[in-house]
């Protein structure tokens, strides 16, 4: 069974120069998702060489300016994760590019390795498609700013989920690691939460799906980050009286771009 010390990743254990949480495929242990937090000073800049991976530049909190290969976009971002959706940047790979903050923010980095040069790009906010999904407890607010629908990436998918205090999401849980065509397919998964307000935490589950699988149950906080390589993940618990964050980045190495899941054939499909 893996070690869910090697899953749970506090705030701070992987922090390096700009970065407050940095995640490539090497540390993860697997092929192509990574996820990277950068903290900018105001005025402050980061520079990066995208390798064999394409990344989207999403604001967190704070605004900035993207340049990439002669082209700049311009992110007016928000003032927090939980206010609203925000605009931001695809820059490809075998490119370099430059945040830059006036006023200084946190910005997350998605990336997945991948094959294809696509052409960076600006992604609006008022493009995001928004979802409510669940019902009662288990209602959620997923924005599908990088879903494998709404946005063209070679292999990432990413999303943003919104958890209202008290409520559960990822629930019923579900999985995506296996290539079942038309049925379900491989993905590595990255969750990096933030929790509304001080002193605010919330719990995330990862069970296994096979002998020797992935098992977490983190008790988690701004910052922290929880690894699926494998496994029926969910439920993520917020905290009464504290809205949970979480952003979701996954890739895999399947030829088609596509998120499918299988859910867990012993739990309600009553609140997906």
């Amino acid at each position: 069974m893996t070690n869910t010390k090697d899953l749970y990743i506090p705030r701070g254990a992987t922090a390096d120069g700009d970065h407050v949480l940095d995640i490539d495929p090497e540390r993860a242990g697997w092929t192509h998702s990574s996820l990277r937090i950068v903290e900018l000073a105001p005025g402050g800049t980061h520079t990066f060489a995208t390798g064999d991976s394409e990344w989207i530049v999403l604001p967190l909190e704070g605004g900035c300016i993207v340049q990439t290969d002669g082209e700049e976009f311009q992110l007016l971002g928000r003032e927090t994760v939980f206010a609203s959706v925000s605009d931001f940047a695809y820059v490809p790979r075998d490119a370099r590019a430059t945040i830059a903050s006036g006023a200084g923010g946190r910005f997350a980095l998605a990336g997945a390795k991948c094959e294809r040069q696509l052409p960076a790009r600006y992604g609006p906010a008022p493009e995001v498609p928004v979802e409510e999904r669940g019902s009662g407890a288990c209602t959620r607010l997923v924005r599908n700013f990088a879903s494998a629908s709404a946005f063209e990436c070679d292999k990432l998918i990413a999303v943003e989920v919104i958890t209202p205090g008290g409520n559960w999401s990822s629930y019923p849980p579900h999985k995506h690691d296996e290539n079942r065509p038309g049925e379900e397919a491989e993905l590595e998964e990255i969750y990096y939460f933030e929790i509304d307000g001080p002193n605010g935490f919330g719990y995330q589950r990862v069970s296994p799906s096979r002998e020797g699988g992935s098992e977490v149950l983190a008790e988690v906080r701004s910052g922290d980050a929880v690894l699926v390589p494998d496994g029926w993940h969910g439920p993520s618990i917020a905290q009464p009286g504290h809205a949970m964050y979480y952003l979701n980045v996954m890739a895999g190495p399947g030829e088609k771009r596509e998120w499918r899941i299988c859910f867990h054939p012993d739990h309600s499909e009553g609140y997906r």
